[in-house]
């Protein structure tokens, strides 16, 4: 027997066909559900671990540098100590008044240099230590954070190796059956499922009302939608509507088997 085409379908069929790739999908958003927020939560803890660590090593080429200033302004209070030295043992051999005040002036700012350097020297390390401190706080931020991803990781491992096989069942499954919805049908269920967080596109009518966003159906409708004459989507939500019974629409052969019966 020939091979019935999607655009061959009737409307009960089509119906059909995407209510049982909507409970397939439905499954496969059960396995996500049950994944939970663990594979963004290890993606953002990842990228925090990385922004951390950049900024580690930015506060540490920092320290560096402070140190180096404290190192230098060391260096400079050893030299000035030096031409202090040098113009004191002066100081005894000055001739005159000029050579007196000019050997003075000169010991007066080696002097106020060494203050001076003193108080950057200070201010650095003050600096230095701050950073020091904000170093270590962000290395066990790190640890504390590495620690969490580990946990997430073996958490999330878990998980895929628990529901890897049948999520990868379903999801073949799904792939297998979208290959034989119209295309253009095929194309609106995806839209729809993707408009939603519970990617619901088909839904029953339950209690008179849609199983998506749950508005009344007016009783008209419902009837149009047991009758399953054409495609009838929620005035409200877009999702496609079906009747408590679709799953029982037979395919064109059973049809004709049975009228044979």
């Amino acid at each position: 027997m020939a091979k019935v085409v999607a655009s061959e379908l009737s409307v009960a069929e089509k119906l059909k066909q995407l209510y049982e790739i909507q409970l397939i999908d439905s499954e496969i958003d059960q396995i996500s559900i049950l994944k939970g927020e663990l594979p963004m939560e290890v993606r953002d803890l990842e990228d925090e671990i990385a922004g951390l660590e950049t900024r580690l090593k930015k506060l540490a080429d920092s320290v560096d540098e402070f140190d180096a200033q404290v190192l230098k302004y060391n260096s400079k209070i050893k030299e000035a100590e030096l031409l202090i030295e040098k113009y004191e043992k002066q100081m005894d051999d000055v001739k005159n008044n000029r050579e007196f005040d000019a050997l003075s002036k000169e010991l007066e700012l080696q002097k106020l240099d060494i203050q001076l350097f003193k108080k950057k020297i200070s201010e650095n390390m003050d600096i230095s230590k701050n950073k020091r401190e904000t170093l270590n706080m962000t290395k066990e931020t790190i640890d504390d954070k590495n620690t969490q991803l580990a946990e997430k990781k073996v958490e999330l491992e878990a998980i895929i190796e628990k529901t890897e096989k049948s999520e990868q069942k379903l999801i073949k499954k799904s792939t297998k059956e979208k290959k034989h919805v119209e295309e253009r049908l095929l194309l609106a269920y995806e839209k729809v499922r993707e408009n939603y967080r519970n990617g619901l596109a088909v839904v029953n009518v339950a209690r008179n009302a849609c199983g998506g966003c749950f508005n009344k159906i007016p009783p008209q409708v419902q009837l149009e939608i047991g009758l399953r004459k054409k495609i009838i989507v929620c005035e409200h939500c877009g999702r496609v509507l079906v009747d408590d019974h679709i799953l029982k629409v037979g395919t064109p052969e059973e049809h004709e088997v049975a009228e044979k019966e």
